[in-house]
């Protein structure tokens, strides 16, 4: 049987593409397109979500957390210059990371401890984390979609809802 954890962030690399594959559905200029919100384009909100799941992946692969968020940090220019095609691609080769690193029940459950620079010490365990990844991307897909409405388009549903009711490619 599948751990909760893993088939949560199999619907987040799910949510992932079906709201990527809206964008690619657009005018392109709509990606990059500077608008007045929360966050100045949706290439920055898909960047901030891409550069936390990596964040995550650094400190569950053994990286202390001021490492990894500097390394997301020096990601993070890079991935906002990336067309949505590019940003499909950098998504799907994290998730196989993620996946091959999450294979293993000991994984899963391991007891990490993340020294938060804003937070201090917490022991958590590898699956929460994951949710944590899951409920932050689905918080900032939503930014997307509203910010899509802002600038006249329509979204695309992709709740965990529709997700456990779609066939399944695997």
């Amino acid at each position: 049987m599948t751990h909760p954890a893993l088939k949560m962030y199999d619907y987040h690399v799910w949510a992932n593409g079906v709201i990527i594959d809206r964008l690619k559905e657009l005018p392109q200029d709509i990606y990059h397109k500077e608008i007045q919100t929360g966050f100045s384009s949706i290439s920055k909100v898909l960047t901030h979500i891409y550069t936390t799941d990596y964040t995550w992946f650094n400190i569950i692969s053994g990286e202390n957390m001021k490492e990894a968020l500097a390394y997301a940090e020096q990601l993070k220019e890079q991935a906002e210059t990336k067309s949505i095609e590019e940003m499909k691609k950098t998504f799907l080769e994290l998730s196989e990371r993620y996946k091959e690193l999450l294979n293993s029940q000991e994984n899963i459950e391991k007891v990490i401890v993340v020294d938060n620079p804003y937070a201090g010490l917490l022991e958590t365990s590898v699956s929460e984390t994951v949710l944590h990844v899951v409920t932050h991307g689905s918080y900032h897909r939503g930014n997307i979609a509203t910010m899509l409405r802002q600038m006249g388009h329509s979204s695309v549903m992709q709740d965990y809802g529709l997700y456990l009711f779609m066939p399944q490619t695997s």
